[in-house]
């Protein structure tokens, strides 16, 4: 009964659809989970993201979770982990996410997973970093570190929305930096943001990170915009 009555006052809303959830439903109700559309890029070293990196920076392997869709559930858990607080989204889904990358040859070799970080104003802006909530998932499935302030973001920028593909790889170039890059050396790291489109960001990220001696870097986000 007492539980009952939080749920009156705290209902348990499903971040895909807005429905209340059942006791035995987490973060998403079992509908939304069976819809969502995954994409299997995890298994799959020739994919739709890994060729948007394709001449552009020497990665190990790419992937997303799902495929984006505008006015999708994707779309809804997406906009509610970042902009609604909702972060048992982002490591609700991360922690599912992250026993699909142990099944892959290409993934579960990972020593750290880190996420693409914020402008320190932004973050105290928004109180939290939505990549850092779905690579805590990540690391909790997968039993590898997660390294959050080991990639810096230098200076702030402007959002990417309705910027092109040049326009979105120059807001982000050279925004980045590496602390201690030595304890990093020889690492398989997994870098983790919430959605792929052009890949700007993580390219701009990737530039820094594969100038360390041995190191193999794998993409992996939330969502990716495919053709």
């Amino acid at each position: 009964m007492l539980n009952d009555f939080i749920s009156l006052l705290y209902p348990r809303i499903c971040g895909g659809c807005g429905v209340n959830l059942w006791k035995s439903e987490i973060v998403v109700c079992t509908r939304c989970l069976s819809l969502l559309p995954r994409t299997g890029f995890h298994l799959e070293e020739d994919n739709p993201v890994s060729r948007i990196f394709w001449g552009r920076s020497a990665i190990h392997a790419s992937a997303a979770y799902f495929y984006f869709r505008k006015g999708s559930a994707v779309q809804h858990l997406i906009h509610n982990l970042k902009y609604k607080g909702r972060q048992d989204i982002g490591s609700y889904l991360g922690f599912l996410y992250g026993k699909e990358l142990l099944s892959s040859t290409l993934f579960r070799d990972a020593d750290l997973v880190m996420p693409v970080p914020l402008h320190p104003k932004k973050l105290i802006l928004r109180g939290y970093n939505q990549s850092e909530a779905f690579a805590r998932g990540i690391s909790s499935s997968m039993h590898i570190p997660i390294l959050v302030k080991a990639l810096v973001r230098t200076r702030s920028s402007e959002t990417q929305t309705r910027k092109g593909r040049y326009n979105r790889w120059e807001n982000v170039s050279g925004i980045f930096t590496v602390n201690n890059p030595s304890f990093l050396h020889d690492k398989h790291i997994i870098l983790v943001d919430d959605v792929i489109t052009t890949g700007a960001t993580l390219e701009a990220c990737a530039e820094e990170l594969l100038a360390i001696p041995g190191i193999r870097l794998s993409l992996v986000a939330i969502a990716a915009v495919t053709a």
